[in-house]
Order: C-alpha cells, then sequence, then structure tokens
C-alpha cells in the first residue's frame, strides 16, 4: 500500500518504566511495550508518513522510517501530542502506540477528516483525525464531546483492540499481532 502523502499520524510514545505499567512485574513488560510499539509505527508507515513524539530511545522507529520527536518534560501525554500535531501541515490523525494488530489497510480505512476510532472496551479512544486531543480515562466521551465523529468499526478491528494489560493481549489471536509482539510471546 502506497502512503497517504496527505496524511501525517503522529503516535505517542512512553518510553519509560512506567510503559504498560498494568502489566505489572512481567519481566517483559518494557520490551513488549516497545515491540508493540514498533508493530504499530511499522503498520502506519504503509498508510501515511508517522510522526512518533516520546520519552527514551526513539532510534528504532527513526529507522523504521518515522519522523521522531522528543516529549519534553511536563508535557504529559496530550501536551506531547499537541506540541507534535502543531508541527504538522495538512490532515493530521493521531494513533496510540499499543495497537500490535493493527493492519495497514484498516488503518488507511480509518483516515476521514474529524473522526475518530473508540477501543475494544468502549470507554477509551485508539486513533482521532484532528488537533484536539483528549487522551485518558473517559477519551471516548470526550473526544465526542469535542465534536468527533465515531467510526463504526468490529470490535475484532486491530484498531480498536488496543493492549492495556495481559488479558487484553492474550484475547488477540496471534496470528493477528505483529511480528515483534509475537516473537516476545
Amino acid at each position: 500500500m502506497q502512503p497517504a502523502s496527505s496524511w501525517t499520524i503522529v503516535v505517542p510514545v512512553k518510553g519509560t518504566d512506567a510503559a504498560k505499567s498494568r502489566f505489572g512485574a512481567d519481566a517483559r513488560r518494557l520490551d513488549l511495550a516497545e515491540a508493540m510499539a514498533l508493530d504499530t509505527v511499522e503498520a502506519a508507515l504503509q498508510v501515511a508518513a508517522v510522526l512518533v513524539v516520546g520519552s527514551g530511545d526513539l532510534s528504532p522507529f527513526a529507522e523504521l522510517g518515522a519522523l521522531t520527536m522528543p516529549e519534553e518534560p511536563g508535557d504529559g501525554l496530550n501536551g506531547a501530542i499537541e506540541r507534535a500535531v502543531a508541527t504538522v501541515q495538512g490532515s493530521v490523525a493521531v494513533l496510540l502506540a499499543d495497537l500490535p494488530a493493527l493492519r495497514p489497510d484498516e488503518l488507511a480505512a480509518a483516515l476521514v477528516e474529524n473522526s475518530m476510532v473508540p477501543d475494544a472496551d468502549g470507554t477509551g479512544t485508539t486513533l482521532i483525525t484532528g488537533r484536539v486531543p483528549a487522551f485518558g480515562a473517559g477519551s471516548r466521551a470526550a473526544h465526542r464531546a469535542l465534536g468527533y465523529r465515531e467510526l463504526e468499526l468490529p470490535a475484532t478491528s486491530g484498531l480498536r483492540l488496543d493492549v492495556d494489560s495481559p488479558e487484553s493481549l492474550a484475547a488477540i489471536p496471534p496470528a493477528r499481532l505483529g511480528p515483534r509482539t509475537l516473537r516476545l510471546l
């Protein structure tokens, strides 16, 4: 699939020891967080330009072909996204990095101005196509309140299968997982 040159996808990545904290003491926690983010970014790069904003070592994302931008102290998730989005000309989407089952065709079909995709649980958001983020607890309702139109996608879409816990990762069929995530399992 050729990248859609009119879009840039901003992907925030938490590269700290706090990444995937709901995985608890799992020794693979940080490696899984990075693997899922790399699988997500690789899928997104097949659709559009990608700008990864985050803390920690961003060089693996640059090696894939993504642009990178370091998070500033005190940014927080939405602050880092806002800074990154401000550098983008043209259409912009924000995609969360914990979507290891994402397929490029699913993402390409969701790049519709001023839209959003809820997570499989129905309370969060995995994608917005606009410049005003409201990620965090209850982001689905917050993004709706901002005027984003919700796209109707099946709960089995890789665009909805965000991984926040060992249970959510185990619920994804292995055949759907990206290669790096699958290798760690």
